[in-house]
């Protein structure tokens, strides 16, 4: 590089001395400085000198921006939880890479839990989720395990329960594996189900008391139910939930969606690489993409690798699953 050129690309460059007053540098940097690195490397062509509570940037102005958004982000994240985890790490990095240096909607407060967490978004799709929900009245979420799908779903409506938005919450499962027909297992009505709704209550009993949750559970605001239970039902103010729908076939995608009453709302979550089906039976979420998406008030949102936020090796997992299938990607 000659002079010239040198001196332009210097005045290209921009410092900026970033200054930790929320959260311990050894919590934020990470073992080692693992975390530190992590964003180092995300942005080549930038250089760090951390020291103290301190962090000293030089780089390209736009690289500059968004690691000082990374980092804000990640203090935020580290100052409410207590801890940074690798997860958090690259969630916040993926979106903050994707959206460029200006804020978008990253960080949507969906909910305050009982702990005194916050549920909110982590991710471009996470956003477009939350945002597509406030807007429409039936949306299908549709992308791979570890996107926080149904999480963000029922977070969704524990929060239209809280502020009154709705009665109930419904929350229903095929259950593909025994293929509704339960009487072969073991255990009374409760027992055979229960494993296929599982996933429901775990994401229910992070995001209310337990007290409240055997309250709701009792008095029928809140019902778990397989997809099958779900006919002949008309549901007047309610936030319904189909997960899993993948595995669900035409007629009971129709059938769901035709259960909506007055004042109620719909989210339908499903992943179509993981489809249990057996025999010639389609499925319905595939079905509904084709038939559904050009109704107004009915909203898809597409979530993709770039959006799992579980352990940071699902991420890898599904990209060498899909390289080894690509058929099923």
């Amino acid at each position: 590089m000659d002079a010239s050129h040198e001196d332009l690309f210097k005045a290209l460059l921009t410092e900026k001395t970033l200054t930790l007053d929320k959260v311990s540098p050894l919590l934020l940097f990470g073992t080692h400085d693992a975390h530190l690195r992590r964003v180092e490397a995300t942005f080549p062509g930038t250089r760090f000198s951390a020291r103290g509570n301190t962090i000293k940037l030089r780089g390209p102005a736009p690289a500059v921006k968004m690691i000082e958004r990374t980092f804000d982000e990640l203090a935020s994240i580290a100052g409410r939880s207590g801890s940074l985890t690798d997860t958090d790490v690259d969630a916040v990095l993926s979106h903050v890479t994707a959206s460029g240096p200006e804020k978008s909607a990253i960080g949507e407060v969906v909910l305050y839990t009982p702990s005194g967490g916050i549920i909110r978004t982590k991710t471009p799709g996470q956003s477009r989720f939350v945002q597509a929900a406030h807007r429409s009245d039936i949306v299908f979420a549709v992308g791979p395990a570890g996107t926080g799908k149904t999480f963000l779903a029922v977070a969704l409506a524990v929060a239209a329960l809280k502020r009154k938005k709705v009665k109930r919450i419904i929350l229903c499962r095929p259950a593909v594996e025994a293929g509704e027909r339960l009487g072969f297992l073991p255990g009374d009505f409760r027992e055979k189900i229960d494993p296929y709704l599982r996933p429901l209550y775990d994401s229910l009993e992070e995001l209310l008391l337990p007290e409240k949750l055997a309250a709701h559970m009792e008095n029928h605001v809140i019902e778990i139910v397989p997809l099958a239970f779900m006919r002949g039902r008309t549901l007047n103010g309610a936030f319904v939930i189909l997960d899993e729908a993948q595995n669900a076939t035409a007629l009971q995608m129709k059938m769901f969606l035709t259960r909506l009453g007055v004042a109620s709302r719909a989210i339908v979550t499903g992943d179509v690489t993981q489809i249990d089906l057996a025999g010639p039976a389609r499925s319905g979420l595939i079905e509904a993409q084709e038939i559904l998406a050009d109704i107004d008030g009915i909203a898809f949102v597409y979530f993709g690798k770039g959006d799992i936020v579980r352990h940071r090796l699902v991420k890898e997992i599904i990209a060498a699953y899909d390289r080894h299938m690509p058929s099923q990607a």
